[in-house]
This record gives structure tokens, C-alpha cells and sequence, in this order.
């Protein structure tokens, strides 16, 4: 490991990430920390247990200003809007919650955590992320997913009745999908979003049953080119309508970006509380990153044995930093600050291979003092960020 890296002014951004680890059934493209338990969950025990670790990493951060809290999952639509509210309040007695602070809370569209949406509004949510993935039904039952494409319908317009912004997800470059059924699934879904969109590539992650079928050549996806053009399609079509990529897979009207996801991606620090949580936080300007153990009943104990499920918080050099900064900052559209780089990493990019990437038109200067990905280097992200790291 290098230097721990000495931090220059981040902004202020400060976010919480709530992770609620069950769902009713396990997607099967899904790599996320999500568990199935065939047994009621002791809501109030585990809720507890999240005032504990929340107090823990409070201590951590002291004077720190909440700007989004994003209950992410898992499932966090199963939670009873008690166990939501308690969440919430011990946030709020915590930390100082900014008076416009985004609050979000990930849910599926199934009609009986549609009915809990009231519930979640009251205790404070002001923002729901959908869990849609698709209109049609044949694909929603591939996807393993439990709700149907009218169930989804109902339950965008009962957000949009009850909550000041929402956001749905939906997965394309799916089996057997063809460019002109994207193109109208999607047109459907911006007349029916409100101001934000996130629209992923379906991805074959290891260790899912969708892995094990695309081996053995029972599942068959979009190839490489084909989904470059899905994904050119995507970006026609969502910048038509004012829903412009404002990160690799995420589409807003201006103004309505996901603030917590933005404090990620800006890497501003965030404190992460629940079984298989991540967090960065910043202490004496030295940056940890923080790892909770993933499993939940495993979770549970630490916290009430320890404090806190942690099991791993590592310092960061300033290589790590710089790295992590520019994988998370590349993926925006407003790219990242050319001088913030060089102040955590205490170097400058290789002028060489930089014009090589500005030639190529991977790579592109705003103002003075900002670089960003285009669109056509958002297709080899991964490539364009190993270049510019060396």
C-alpha cells in the first residue's frame, strides 16, 4: 500500500446507504448481497441493530452534514414503514440531516409494497427507485422477477401520485430483444417516468444461475457490436426526450440526478450500515474504506457483540484514492477536476497517451481544468481508464 493519501477539500456531500439484504426471491442475474429466508425476519431486532452501527460510524464522522440517505437492498420494500421510520430517525438524531436532503428507498413494483408506499412517504421518504426491469411479462418471467408488467404500471403511477421524484430501472440487450422492441418499450417507459431513468446492459455476472446457462449456451445475449448499438439507441432516444445520460446508465432532466448516487460518483464520502454495506469516510483527511460482513444473521451478531459488522477498514493510499477517483468520475458526463486528481495522486497523466485518447475521440477537455469520457470512450470505459491510470 502507498502513502495514505492526505486529502484536499471534497466538497460537501455526505451520504448514508441503508442496506437491507432480503428479498422474496433471488433474480437470477442478480451478484448483489440479497438473501431469501423462508422465516419472518425479526424487523425490529435487525433495526436495533442498524441504531448501533449507525452510532458507531457517527462517532467516525462527527459535524457532517447528511445530504441523501438511499435504502438500497436486497429489498427494502419488505421493511414495514416502522422499521423504515426508525432508520430514518436515528439518522436524524445522528447527524444533522440537510433540510433538502434526498431520501430514497429502492422498491418492486409488487401491489402489496405498492400499498406501503404511504407509509414510507410519511417516515420521510421523498424519492423511490423502482425496481421495473421490463414491460412484458415473458421478459419479467425470464428475469425471475415476481410482479407483472401491469402490476409495474400501477405502481409507477401510484409513486408518482405519492412521492416528489422516483426513478425506474429497466434491463435491456435481454434475450431474443430486437432494437425496434427496445425502442418502443423505452419510448413507453419515458412517457410514463417522471424525470429519471436508469436503463442497464443486461450482464452475465459469475457465480449467478444466468452464468451457468450462458456457459452452457442455454441463454444467448446481444453480441459485442450489437449491444453497442442497443446501447447507441438508448442515448438517441432518452437525449430526444430531455433525458440525457448523465452517467453510463443513467438518464435525467437536468436538476434531477440522483444526488446519493452523484456523491459516489464526485467520491465524496458516505457512511455504508447493513450486512455486506461498503462506505468511504474521511478521518484527520485520511480516507477508509469500510467493509460489513455480508452475511446478515452473521451481521447481526457483530453488531450486537461489537457495535459494528464491520470486517474490513482499510486506509487508502493515494494511488488507491486517485484510482478509485477516476473509475468512479469517468462514468459521469461532467467528467472529473484535473487538479483534484493531481492532488490526490500527486501525478499528472501521461501527455502521450492522453492526445492518443483525444485523437481517438475517447477523451475530451471542458474548460480548463476538467476532462471526460465521450460517448464513444463510454464503450470502452474500461480501457480509457486503464490508459489514463498509467
Amino acid at each position: 500500500m502507498t502513502e495514505a493519501a492526505r486529502l484536499p477539500e471534497t466538497g460537501t456531500a455526505f451520504g448514508i446507504y441503508l442496506h437491507w439484504p432480503f428479498c422474496a426471491a433471488k433474480c437470477p442475474y442478480c451478484d448483489f448481497n440479497s438473501h431469501v429466508r423462508h422465516q419472518p425476519v425479526d424487523q425490529a431486532r435487525y433495526a436495533r441493530a442498524f441504531v448501533r452501527e449507525l452510532e458507531h460510524f457517527a462517532a467516525r464522522t462527527p459535524g457532517r452534514e447528511v445530504s441523501s440517505i438511499f435504502l438500497g437492498g436486497g429489498t427494502p420494500s419488505l421493511m414495514e414503514p416502522e422499521t423504515v421510520g426508525t432508520l430514518l430517525d436515528t439518522v436524524a438524531r445522528l447527524w444533522t440531516v440537510s433540510p433538502d436532503a434526498e431520501i430514497t428507498l429502492e422498491a418492486n413494483p409488487t401491489s402489496v409494497e405498492a400499498d406501503r408506499f404511504r407509509g414510507y412517504r410519511a417516515a420521510g421518504v421523498n424519492r423511490v427507485s423502482l425496481g421495473v426491469q421490463s414491460l412484458h411479462d415473458h421478459d419479467l418471467k425470464r428475469l425471475g422477477r415476481l410482479h407483472d408488467a401491469a402490476t409495474a404500471r400501477r405502481a409507477i403511477g401510484l409513486a408518482r401520485e405519492i412521492f416528489p421524484r422516483l426513478s425506474f430501472d429497466l434491463i435491456y440487450t435481454r434475450p431474443d430483444q430486437t432494437l425496434a422492441g427496445w425502442a418502443t418499450e423505452l419510448e413507453e417507459a419515458i412517457g410514463m417516468a417522471a424525470d429519471h431513468l436508469s436503463l442497464y446492459q443486461l450482464t452475465i455476472e459469475e457465480g449467478t444461475p444466468f452464468h451457468a446457462l450462458h456457459a452452457a449456451g442455454k441463454l444467448v445475449v446481444p453480441d459485442e457490436d450489437l449491444a453497442a448499438d442497443f446501447y447507441s439507441l438508448t442515448q438517441e432516444i432518452t437525449a430526444k426526450h430531455g433525458l440525457p445520460a448523465y452517467e453510463i446508465s443513467n438518464h435525467a432532466a437536468p436538476g434531477a440526478e440522483s444526488r446519493h448516487n452523484m456523491t459516489y460518483w464526485r467520491y465524496n464520502d458516505y457512511v455504508g450500515s447493513g450486512p455486506g454495506a461498503h462506505g468511504r469516510i474521511t478521518e484527520r483527511k485520511v480516507k477508509h474504506a469500510t467493509i460489513a460482513e455480508r452475511n446478515p444473521e452473521a451481521w447481526l451478531a457483530a453488531v450486537e457483540a461489537d457495535g459494528h459488522g464491520t470486517i474490513a477498514d482499510d486506509v487508502l493510499g493515494r494511488d488507491e484514492v486517485a484510482d478509485e477517483m477516476l473509475l468512479m468520475g469517468l462514468r459521469l458526463r461532467e467528467g472529473i477536476s484535473v487538479s483534484r486528481y493531481h492532488a490526490l495522486s500527486g501525478r499528472s497523466f501521461d501527455p502521450d497517451r492522453f492526445e492518443y485518447l483525444v485523437r481517438d475521440g475517447l477523451v475530451e477537455r471542458v474548460g480548463n481544468d476538467r476532462v471526460r469520457v465521450t460517448s464513444a470512450g463510454w464503450l470502452v470505459l474500461n480501457a480509457v481508464i486503464a490508459e489514463l491510470a498509467t
